[in-house]
């Protein structure tokens, strides 16, 4: 192999390992993320390597990143959909404070669209990881429009988690549309919200603060957007009334669901894009 020809792969690969680790390019060392071993601890999965050369060569090419940016809008839509039908299907936790000797136990209701719909910010942190911000922020404007019409879509098809028939599209309603509408616009500041701390945090060697700086800021976001627009001064007297002790119910039930599921996932998702990505660049020297 030529020196050149060698250089040019070695390039390659020293660039991938820089966009998955979002530091600067110019530098000269590089962390990988901590990855959750079998017994859950954290452990680093390469020690502190040094690249001398600059990077300059992009990993993948514009055909790979668009079909990227299309399954991961549509993966999107499909949670969004997901999330309209089982936001309708609620459910109570219960805790059992009497035998901890408190007079009362604590009881909540929530929905099974609140353990779906962390899925998307999962997606949007690792797109920002591994193809940066702007790519995000693409598939936040491109899903935001079908995403409008899929839930109004959906919420008037499965009212009250019933099938209603497509006769219950010819009529057009306006308190389901609110809550179209309301999604559509927790979707589109909760998202962008997520990609902008993402983005400043993504740098840190600590892989956790990222993105669970991200959820948090944008799962509020997400929340406050959605209740306040859904249900203040609505037609539904108890909504109306209660929107905001529900939605910082919901908001911390959500939380508690996105640290303790999908930040873990977060961290083995990446540590398998990691491992593949070494495995691919290896192949190559």
């Amino acid at each position: 192999m030529s020196s050149n020809k060698f250089h040019r792969k070695n390039e390659k690969f020293c660039h991938a390992i820089s966009l998955i680790l979002s530091c600067n390019p110019n530098k000269s060392a590089y962390y990988l993320p901590p990855h959750l071993n079998i017994s859950g601890s954290l452990t680093p999965i390469l020690s502190l390597k040094r690249y001398k050369m600059k990077l300059n060569t992009p990993i993948f090419n514009a055909q790979q990143k668009y079909r990227a940016v299309i399954w991961l809008s549509f993966f999107h839509i499909l949670i969004i959909a997901a999330s309209n039908y089982f936001v309708q299907v609620p459910f109570e936790i219960t805790l059992k404070l009497t035998a901890l000797g408190a007079a009362n136990d604590f009881s909540f209701h929530s929905t099974w669209g609140t353990l779906t719909f962390p899925f998307i910010f999962l997606a949007t942190d690792l797109t920002v990881r591994v193809f940066g911000a702007k790519d995000a922020r693409k598939i936040i404007f491109v899903v935001m429009f079908p995403a409008l019409i899929v839930s109004y879509v959906v919420s008037v098809l499965f009212s009250e988690s019933q099938f209603q028939g497509f006769n219950a599209l010819t009529q057009f309603n306006i308190f389901v549309f609110r809550i179209a509408i309301a999604s559509f616009a927790a979707y589109v500041v909760g998202q962008l919200l997520d990609v902008i701390v993402f983005n400043r945090l993504r740098q840190l060697k600590t892989w956790w603060i990222a993105p669970t700086s991200s959820m948090t800021f944008g799962s509020m976001a997400d929340t406050f957007v959605f209740f306040s627009v859904a249900f203040y001064e609505s037609a539904d007297p108890f909504m109306a009334e209660h929107w905001a002790q529900l939605g910082f119910v919901d908001y911390l039930f959500k939380l508690f669901v996105g640290i303790m599921l999908f930040v873990p996932a977060y961290g083995i998702v990446l540590n398998i894009i990691l491992r593949k990505l070494q495995k691919l660049t290896a192949a190559h020297l």
